[in-house]
């Protein structure tokens, strides 16, 4: 039997004599079934991206907020680079990034390398006066740093000494040999968890 010759055949057929009422039945049926079924639903997405985007916001708010009060407590006289908590912080954030963190007129900066290549040593806290301008520092041994417009390169010394190399700017340890009369340096490395 070919499609055609079965197509004729049921055509030919008779339909189901169904009454009136089975038509209505039926359909109230098909109707009652169709508002009962439950409503096929998308399936629930993935909370991965949705936790990103909240914990990165909660540390965009947090770091703003801990922003606000470092500049806070930079306005009350207190330097905030002398908090061993904020620095330690601060380098747990950007591992092996931090080339300094910088507090001027400017405000602090926090000066980043673009790889992770900064050695791991102590960091050493430099506080530098013209008479005029204060700025401090954290930074690492062989790290060159500008500070009012004049770099800067800050070397640890085996024994403990800091040096602070610059143009028209040489300190050891204390003592200023070539620098302006005016000019304040004061430095030293900051032990784990004391500063």
């Amino acid at each position: 039997m070919n499609d055609s010759e079965l197509e004729k055949l049921l055509k030919a057929a008779p339909g189901p004599d169904l009454s009136p009422d089975y038509r209505q039945a039926f359909a109230e049926k098909v109707l009652g079934n169709l508002r009962s079924s439950p409503v096929h639903r998308t399936p629930p997405r993935s909370w991965g991206p949705r936790l990103v985007w909240t914990l990165a916001t909660v540390g965009c708010v947090l770091l703003a907020f801990w922003i606000g009060r470092w500049h806070g407590r930079a306005e009350t006289g207190q330097d905030i680079l002398t908090n061993s908590k904020v620095i330690h912080e601060t380098l747990a954030m950007f591992p092996h990034r931090v080339r300094a963190i910088v507090s001027d007129q400017h405000g602090i900066n926090l000066v980043l390398s673009d790889a992770d290549n900064v050695p791991a040593s102590p960091p050493i806290y430099v506080r530098i006066s013209d008479g005029k301008n204060l700025s401090s520092m954290v930074t690492f041994s062989g790290q060159e740093i500008q500070i009012d417009g004049q770099k800067l390169t800050v070397l640890a010394e085996e024994d403990g000494g800091i040096i602070l190399e610059g143009k028209g700017v040489l300190w050891s340890n204390g003592k200023a040999i070539l620098a302006a009369k005016n000019m304040q340096i004061q430095a030293r490395t900051i032990a784990a968890g004391v500063m």
